[in-house]
């Protein structure tokens, strides 16, 4: 059966010809091919104003990014074998990697599929739709994640605001098996027990991996502090790797409370500790008593969420910066990330270099990191590329 087309208008073809998969609502030739005419989760051949094909797309008329593109091959059939292919080639990429299954199975645009996340948690799968194309297709996709990985669980975790914008329910349901009553899963030679329904996201940030093998490295003997801990993420390799005392801070009790099942589960409870605070109040408290830590991990959600948001996310980051340098011992250790796409590496490059300025301490930079290879980045996609980490070396003014 043909699918109808999607004009696009002349000269708006150029970002797709070089290799990103997004076509925005204002570059429709609304003319000759009306938005209004398909309905959200519809496919469409995508054609340049020339006519020339560009492929086949998924269509939301009621969202920004109204169209993203499936394929360049201008009939797609977006069936079970097109779900499987794409799934059995990010697999591929992973195993080859990873030697566990614990990472991002599909990393969405990076792994052809527009509007999909899914992490894999052993056995179980946690599957992040986004949009109404994916959305309109996930019993197809829940058919192939079965027969290509047999798991014992999948479950469709829908709380988040992206698809509040497609226009979709935002219920998380176990879509596939049975969760077993207590979930674990390792990175870096720790265990974390994780929460995928009640959990941030899909119930675990795999992105940081290998910034987390880079920490536990230089832990040894040092007091760390770990703002936004979350679960225990950074804490956890920390305390294994051999740090006196680590403390966890975050605004989440159920959270911290995941965070202090994970230090027994590593044994390490002896040696980790527990804040429920706000981050900003922490270290203002932390300064005023004048309580300095070896290293300081800084990795807070994200805080510039819409281009709109940029002056008042880049002043959040600024502070949290400059704050964190203020309790950070002499010859410490800072490590500060930002997964806002919004806020470039040349940003926090910016804000590391005036905070340490602004307290007189000579701050240079010994490592940087990034996402992981389960999160792949698309050269043609800037939006796939988002995480920014720096090890900093903090020290008196010279």
């Amino acid at each position: 059966m043909d699918i109808p087309e999607l004009f696009l208008k002349k000269n708006e073809d150029k970002r797709l010809r070089l290799g990103h998969l997004w076509i925005f609502s204002n570059e429709i030739d609304s003319k000759r091919s009306p938005l209004n005419g398909f309905a959200p989760g519809d496919l469409a051949r995508v054609l340049a104003h020339d006519g020339k094909p560009l492929g086949t797309a998924y269509v939301n008329p009621n969202a920004l990014i109204c169209a993203r593109l499936l394929s360049r091959k201008p009939n797609l059939k977006c069936g079970a074998n097109f779900f499987k292919e794409r799934l059995q080639t990010a697999l591929a990429l992973r195993e080859t990697v990873f030697d566990k299954p614990y990472y991002r199975l599909v990393f969405g645009e990076s792994d052809g599929l527009p509007g999909l996340v899914i992490d894999r948690f052993g056995d179980v799968l946690s599957v992040q739709i986004t949009t109404a194309g994916i959305e309109q297709r996930k019993d197809i996709l829940l058919a192939a994640l079965v027969d290509v990985l047999d798991p014992a669980a999948i479950v469709f975790k829908n709380d988040n605001s992206q698809r509040q914008l497609e226009g979709l329910d935002t219920a998380s349901v176990v879509a596939y098996g049975a969760l077993p009553e207590s979930l674990i899963i390792e990175e870096n030679g720790a265990k974390f027990r994780i929460d995928i329904l009640n959990g941030q996201k899909t119930g675990w940030f795999y992105d940081h991996r290998m910034s987390r093998a880079e920490l536990a490295r230089i832990a040894k003997g040092r007091r760390v502090l770990d703002l936004f801990s979350y679960t225990g993420a950074w804490a956890m390799p920390s305390a294994i790797a051999g740090a006196l005392e680590v403390t966890c801070v975050d605004g989440s009790e159920s959270a911290l409370n995941l965070a202090r099942e994970n230090a027994v589960l590593n044994g390490v409870e002896d040696r980790v500790q527990f804040a429920h605070s706000d981050v900003f109040d922490f270290l203002k408290e932390a300064r005023q008593e004048r309580r300095l830590y070896d290293m300081i991990v800084l990795d807070p959600p994200a805080l510039i969420k819409r281009k709109k948001d940029y002056q008042q996310g880049y002043e959040a980051y600024r502070r949290l910066n400059h704050l964190a340098l203020q309790v950070l011992a002499k010859n410490g250790i800072l490590i500060s990330a930002s997964c806002s796409f919004h806020l470039s590496q040349g940003d926090l490059h910016e804000i590391l270099r005036s905070s340490g300025r602004h307290i007189d301490r000579h701050l240079t930079f010994i490592a940087q990191g990034g996402q992981g290879p389960d999160h792949p980045i698309d050269p043609a996609i800037p939006e796939t590329q988002y995480l920014k980490t720096f090890f900093c070396s903090v020290s008196s003014a010279l």
